[in-house]
């Protein structure tokens, strides 16, 4: 088996409920979460891994108004470029190539089969 160059390494979990999926994934694995949204209420509770194995990942405070959703994130170079090359290979881009202020880049891919997929790129390191 070859080792992939794109590993992943975040997920997310979108809920409209946030509370009770903390509560549930507290419970079941013993993780615990810090809250890291903004001001304005959108939560955004984000959890480590533990030791040398695992990835890090959060739960997303959604409006109930589209479905819950789970996505895992693959780390890539350059992520609109990854969207262009999701689309020749027959995928969607689902939410196109958005910069947070951190400088962390992400968007949402629709493989063939219909399983979405997160891809994104970290803020360039600061000198």
């Amino acid at each position: 088996m070859s080792r992939s160059t794109t590993p992943i390494t975040w997920f997310e979990f979108g809920a409209d409920r946030p509370e009770a999926a903390e509560k549930f994934y507290g419970e079941l694995f013993g993780w615990t979460f810090e809250e890291q949204g903004p001001a304005n209420g959108a939560s955004y509770r984000v959890t480590g891994a533990s030791g040398d194995t695992g990835i890090s990942g959060a739960i997303r405070a959604t409006d109930g108004s589209s479905p819950n959703y789970a996505v895992f994130y693959a780390e890539v170079a350059d992520v609109e470029e990854t969207c262009k090359r999701a689309e020749a290979a027959g995928g969607r881009v689902l939410v196109p190539a958005r910069t947070a202020p951190s400088g962390l880049t992400s968007a949402h891919l629709l493989d063939p089969t219909g399983n979405r997929v997160g891809v994104f790129s970290p803020p360039p390191q600061q000198s």
